[in-house]
C-alpha cells in the first residue's frame, strides 16, 4: 500500500502560539512527531503548515514540508490540500497529530493495517477506558463501536448509559473506549468528506468525525494499548518534558 503520512502543524494557536517549534529536551515538538512517523511503515511523511518558520525548520532537519492555506477549519482539510500540493498519487493518507511528540510508530502502523480490508473508507484508533475520571472527562471523546469494530457514534459524554449502576463503576460494568485522534483516509474518501458542510451532530459535540458518520461514511477502528500524550497548553508541556529523550 502506498500511504502518505501528513502532519498538520499550525503556528497560530489560541492556547499555545508557536507550539510546533517548542523544544522538548533538545528537539522541537514537530521534529519529534516527524521522526516517530518516519519510523513507521508509511511510504512518505510530510508536514503541512501555514507558517514559513515551521516549513524552514522542518527542511533544516531534513524533513519534507508543504505550505498550505491559513483558513482551514480542520486538520482534515489541511491534509487534503497538502495531498493535492504533493502532486504524487497515494492510496491512503494518515493524519498524524502535530502535538503528540511521543506517538508510537506502532500506532501509525495499526491505523494503516485497517486498510488491508479494501472496503475500509476511514480508520482511527480507540483505547479501553480504565478509570471513571477518564470516562467522564469531556475532553476525552468516547466511541461506541459495532461488532465489526466500526464506529457507531462519538461523544464527549459516556455512552451507553449504565442504568441503575453508580457512575464511579460504570467502566467496570461495561467496556468503554476513548478515541485516539489519529485518522486514516482512503484518498478518494478524503476528497469527498472535505466537501461536506458542518453537520448538526458535529456542531453539537464539536467533533468533526460526526460529520462523516452523519453523512453515511464508515469509520473502522483498531484498539491500541498505548496512551497518547497531546500537548495543548504550556502547562501540558511542563508535564511531559521528563518523557523526552
Amino acid at each position: 500500500m502506498e500511504i502518505l503520512g501528513i502532519i498538520p502543524a499550525r503556528y497560530a494557536s489560541t492556547r499555545f502560539p508557536g507550539k510546533p517549534l517548542t523544544v522538548i529536551n533538545g528537539k522541537t515538538m514537530i521534529q519529534r512527531v516527524y521522526e516517530q512517523a518516519s519510523s513507521s511503515s508509511l511510504t512518505e511523511v510530510v508536514v503541512a503548515t501555514d507558517d514559513q518558520r515551521i516549513l524552514d525548520h522542518v527542511v533544516s532537519f531534513g524533513g519534507k514540508a508543504v505550505m498550505t492555506a491559513e483558513h482551514h477549519q480542520s486538520g482534515t482539510d489541511r491534509c487534503f490540500e497538502a495531498y493535492q500540493l504533493h502532486g504524487q498519487s497515494f492510496n491512503y493518507v494518515i493524519n498524524i497529530q502535530g502535538d503528540e511528540p511521543f506517538i508510537r510508530p506502532e500506532q501509525i502502523d495499526l491505523v494503516a493495517s485497517c486498510f488491508r480490508n479494501l472496503q475500509t473508507q476511514l480508520a482511527t484508533l480507540i483505547k479501553k477506558i480504565e478509570t471513571a475520571e477518564e470516562l467522564f472527562n469531556v475532553n476525552a471523546p468516547k466511541v461506541v463501536v459495532n461488532r465489526a469494530g466500526e464506529a457507531l457514534y462519538f461523544s464527549r459524554q459516556p455512552i451507553p448509559y449504565c442504568r441503575n449502576v453508580p457512575n464511579d463503576i460504570w467502566h467496570k460494568q461495561h467496556t468503554y473506549y476513548k478515541h485516539i485522534g489519529i485518522y486514516g483516509y482512503r484518498t478518494d474518501i478524503l476528497e469527498q468528506i472535505t466537501q461536506l458542510p458542518p453537520s448538526g451532530l458535529e456542531l453539537a459535540e464539536s467533533l468533526e468525525q460526526l460529520r462523516w458518520l452523519e453523512n453515511g461514511f464508515h469509520i473502522a477502528t483498531a484498539i491500541t494499548e498505548f496512551e497518547t500524550i497531546g500537548i495543548d497548553t504550556p502547562e501540558d508541556l511542563e508535564k511531559v518534558r521528563e518523557l523526552g529523550s
